[in-house]
């Protein structure tokens, strides 16, 4: 190990494993494999102001799009997914990468199908608002001024490289 690495090794930061290629946040700027479901905040194609947040959950394959008003999507059907899960499962592909988003999910499709089509749940209830709040938490994030010093809000969270 180099010197650079051992002072890595004495940091409290996380590495952060970049996306597999890289993703237009436009569109879903917030996805993450979290509380036993893919879910994120994916924007309306009518409205600007619109987002809906979309989940599926990891094994069941339940799924959910709603507001983050928890007004549900219009193109949610009781076994059909919408537009909105379609682009997170597209974006989370981008971001983690097939094989590891059909693990997670519990989804065995062909090796030329999309991951939809291995999807076999039902509409159900999922937390919006939490998964909306954490996307609002992550965007505040970007706003704070740049600085060298340790932010004690931050301390857990994930970093690329130790600043020394």
């Amino acid at each position: 190990m180099n010197a650079d690495e051992d002072a890595w090794e004495r940091g409290s930061g996380v590495r952060v494993v970049p996306p597999v290629q890289p993703r237009k946040l436009a569109k879903v700027p917030f996805v993450e494999m979290a509380d036993g479901r893919l879910q994120g905040v994916v924007s309306s194609g009518s409205d600007i102001a619109r987002v809906y947040v979309s989940s599926i959950t990891a094994g069941t394959h339940g799924f959910n799009c709603s507001t983050n008003n928890n007004r549900p999507c219009g193109g949610l059907g009781g076994s059909s997914p919408c537009k909105h899960l379609r682009s997170l499962v597209d974006e989370a592909v981008l971001q983690y990468g097939r094989e590891r988003v059909a693990r997670y999910l519990q989804i065995e499709v062909g090796e030329d199908d999309h991951l939809m089509e291995g999807l076999e749940g039902t509409r159900e209830s999922a937390p919006a608002a939490v998964v909306f709040s954490r996307f609002l938490r992550h965007l505040a994030y970007l706003e704070l001024p740049v600085t060298t010093e340790p932010v004690a809000e931050m301390h857990w969270f994930p970093a690329t490289r130790a600043v020394i």
